[in-house]
């Protein structure tokens, strides 16, 4: 059975490093079509709405359809979408029309995919016993590697090839992801709760919002997701880019994204060796304060060595952060909506990160890129302290797992 783990942690990497080198990728091919800077953001953001309500639409599908089958057809639709951009390119030419329109395709598979993988996570650990801190650690750890492979693997394939060929080799890397999720057995994708009886779409779609609403827990751990994305789209978006550009130090974006990965994965490498003893809550309250020093010691742009220095301390804290949060998300999460609670948070991710990035802007044209990194780390900490102020994160420790009086039923360990 463990090798069924390994398919799937291989599927989740190459996943992953197909977004990795897409997103250095697309911008360029923007770029080169249309010669507007302009245009890469009104591809995104042309895109951003339909991955918005795809995202929430997937989360009733992975509720009512075998997950492991979600899984295997979002990653063939992004190998289609992305795989389609060089054939147009070659029989009828690229415009800025073609370019939005496979993106809007693109988004059918990308936060679906993202989301059946992820729900696909109790499952795994259950059948496979690897156990949920060891499968979640493990699934961290790769995601850290990723980060570095994917940027790197595009920028060695650009050197060669251009922008339009190189998106042959992601659209092969969601293909094999596809097959290689064919070794997880059909019946770990299975919703395992009984199903009751359907209602209309908005009601089902209501009924995983009321999840959150009802539990501190995890509507806290979805405000610290979202808080994470705004600030660090924010800080790594345009923060950052527009720092290296002042002290011309192009390169620093590159070891920056090194120093985050290598943290990240110190961090799922402890969580992996030894996240099952302890306390969860005093894991995750280490990991906030260290997180939190991160984003502050990266928004004060002092000097490169600071920056590099915040950027490993953030991705080694927030490593943690995403490893026991994820245990206790998947523990505490109604099978029958899992789907749907975690579909509505990666939709939400989807809008977090631009807004982070639009914030910063605004306030980078009118003050400065240092007020722009400490005005989006301070919208941070006011999540992080409401968060704390709510008693979200309260009795995570497995004796204390009765969230509240209100909150959902926990799931069995």
């Amino acid at each position: 059975m463990r090798s069924v783990a390994i398919a799937y942690l291989a599927s989740h990497v190459l996943s992953l490093l197909g977004n990795g080198i897409a997103a250095v990728a697309l911008p360029l091919i923007v770029l080169q079509i249309t010669g507007s800077p302009a245009s890469v953001g009104a591809v995104s953001a042309a895109t951003a709405v339909p991955a918005l309500v795809v995202g929430l639409a997937a989360g009733l599908v992975l509720d009512r359809v075998n997950r492991r089958t979600c899984s295997i057809l979002a990653d063939v639709v992004s190998a289609a979408s992305v795989a389609a951009i060089p054939v147009v390119d070659l029989l009828w030419g690229l415009d800025l029309g073609w370019l939005v329109g496979l993106a809007i395709v693109g988004a059918f598979g990308d936060v679906p995919g993202m989301t059946a993988r992820q729900v696909l996570v109790p499952a795994l650990a259950r059948h496979t016993g690897l156990g949920l801190e060891r499968l979640v650690g493990l699934r961290q750890a790769t995601t850290s590697m990723a980060l570095v492979v994917g940027p790197a693997a595009a920028g060695a394939l650009l050197a060669v090839f251009d922008g339009s060929t190189v998106l042959f080799v992601t659209a092969a890397t969601s293909g094999a992801a596809a097959l290689l999720t064919l070794a997880v057995p059909h019946r770990y994708g299975r919703i395992e709760e009984a199903v009751t009886e359907r209602t209309s779409i908005l009601a089902e779609l209501g009924a995983g919002a009321r999840v959150l609403r009802r539990s501190r827990f995890l509507s806290g751990t979805v405000a610290l997701t979202l808080g994470l994305a705004f600030v660090i789209g924010g800080l790594q978006g345009l923060v950052l880019p527009v720092y290296v550009t002042t002290i011309a130090r192009p390169d620093l974006l590159g070891l920056v994204l090194t120093a985050l990965a290598a943290g990240m994965l110190v961090g799922t490498t402890a969580y992996t060796g030894v996240g099952s003893r302890g306390r969860r809550g005093l894991w995750v309250g280490v990991a906030l304060i260290g997180t939190t020093a991160g984003l502050g010691t990266i928004s004060t742009l002092a000097s490169p060595a600071v920056v590099l220095v915040g950027a490993a301390m953030l991705g080694l804290s927030n490593a943690l952060v995403g490893a026991v949060l994820g245990v206790l998300q998947a523990e505490r999460t109604p099978e029958g909506v899992r789907g749907r609670v975690l579909s509505l948070q990666n939709a939400l991710l989807v809008v977090a990160a631009p807004a982070g990035i639009a914030v910063a802007g605004v306030v980078a044209e009118v003050g400065s890129p240092v007020a722009a990194g400490v005005t989006v780390v301070a919208v941070w900490v006011a999540v992080l302290l409401a968060v704390a102020a709510s008693g979200a994160l309260r009795g995570l420790d497995p004796a204390g797992q009765a969230i509240s009086s209100t909150s959902t039923p926990t799931m069995p360990r």
